[in-house]
């Protein structure tokens, strides 16, 4: 929920905040204006990190790059399987000789 819609919402409850750290108070005109502006500034750089992760993908794409984790190979992971159920191999010594990550096999 966004700063601005928990201000209205507070405001329709009646309710106030009072914070003794920052000398902020929203029964006041001037705490109420800072708390806007507060959330403002929130959303503003919500927006402006959504839009530059989008630009990031954009041009990763542009470039012929695609986001996740690399494929692995299928052969890979038959080998894996069939070494360490022919084998008294732990799986992490059969992921090591094969290549391959634990958590993938």
């Amino acid at each position: 929920m966004h700063l601005l819609h928990i201000s209205k919402e507070f405001s329709d409850k009646d309710i106030n905040i009072v914070s003794l750290r920052e000398h902020l108070d929203t029964t006041s005109a001037a705490g109420r204006c800072f708390f806007s502006i507060m959330g403002a500034v929130s959303q503003l750089e919500k927006e402006l990190k959504a839009e530059r992760a989008a630009a990031g993908r954009a041009s990763a794409r542009a470039r012929g790059k695609s986001g996740g984790r690399p494929k692995t190979n299928p052969e890979r992971l038959e080998q894996a399987r069939i070494l360490y159920e022919n084998s008294d191999k732990t799986a992490a010594e059969v992921c090591n000789s094969v290549g391959i990550g634990r958590r993938t096999f």
